[in-house]
């Protein structure tokens, strides 16, 4: 039943994704992403959280942002961000973990001080597909942890994982060792797209499993760019992975020029966008 549901989900998004579908009143009816879902990663503002948390919470709040997805507290415990958030009414949904080496129920704890409803591993990278299977034994058992403390872990890509090793892609590794019941996907678009994937194809290959976007552009040389102003055809994965709309679409950019404006493009990029 799974299988087929998979099946009819692709070829709903197939035909999404060719030019003029029409809706099912006969006319063309544009999408968008409701605001309720934008978000954006603090890692892309680190350097300004360093220097100024309340004043940078407040900047993102006066721009529009009402999710965020963290990547640290800089300093603070996770009772002083969270008063933080409050004050600016603003909800960390999601929070970074990586899961090696660390306490797992402190990191629970530190989930629910925080109001976050999800927890991802940000990064993996391992030489052999045998490091990448010890690292997906890891992935499942704490996912399962997490689970049962009613808090969904996620896995964050990056290129790496669709780089194959001994003829085998990381990502297979992770997706076919791990249950979708324990670990679900946050798919990094600009990461799927730098691994010479198409992000359609691997949203399909785990139909129902990716939660999370990564909205990040992508510069024709391969840089960063801020939303837009690259080459990512956002509007056709948008509009091909919408019969299994993700929760969240999640501004990023890893190298900012300038942080704060960049997170004013993504915003205002992904409120205006129609596809």
């Amino acid at each position: 039943m799974l299988r087929g549901a998979a099946g009819a989900a692709l070829t709903v998004g197939a035909m999404s994704a060719l030019p003029g579908t029409a809706s099912a009143g006969g006319g063309h009816r544009p999408l968008h992403v409701s605001k309720d879902k934008i978000s954006i990663q603090l890692y892309t503002l680190r350097n300004l959280f360093e220097a100024d948390v309340e004043g940078t919470m407040s900047a993102l709040a006066d721009i529009g942002y009402r999710k965020v997805e963290m990547a640290g507290t800089y300093g603070r415990s996770a009772a002083e961000f969270r008063r933080i958030l409050d004050r600016n009414h603003i909800t960390a949904t999601s929070s970074h973990v990586g899961i090696d080496g660390i306490d797992l129920d402190q990191a629970i704890a530190d989930a629910r001080t925080l109001g976050n409803r999800r927890v991802v591993h940000p990064y993996s990278n391992f030489g052999t597909i045998a490091e990448w299977a010890d690292f997906t034994a890891r992935l499942e058992a704490a996912g399962k942890v997490f689970r049962r403390a009613g808090i969904p872990l996620g896995y964050h890509n990056h290129n790496q994982e669709f780089l194959p090793i001994d003829g085998v892609r990381p990502y297979d590794v992770i997706t076919h060792g791990t249950s979708r019941r324990n670990v679900y996907l946050e798919m990094d678009l600009y990461w799927v797209v730098t691994g010479e994937q198409d992000p359609v194809e691997v949203f399909y290959q785990n139909a129902g499993r990716v939660k999370q976007f990564h909205v990040k552009d992508r510069k024709p040389d391969g840089g960063f760019a801020d939303l837009g102003e690259g080459t990512i055809d956002f509007p056709r994965i948008f509009r091909s992975t919408y019969p299994l709309e993700v929760e969240e679409y999640i501004v990023e950019n890893d190298e900012p020029v300038d942080a704060l404006k960049c997170a004013d493009t993504g915003y205002r990029y992904l409120r205006n966008i129609r596809f």
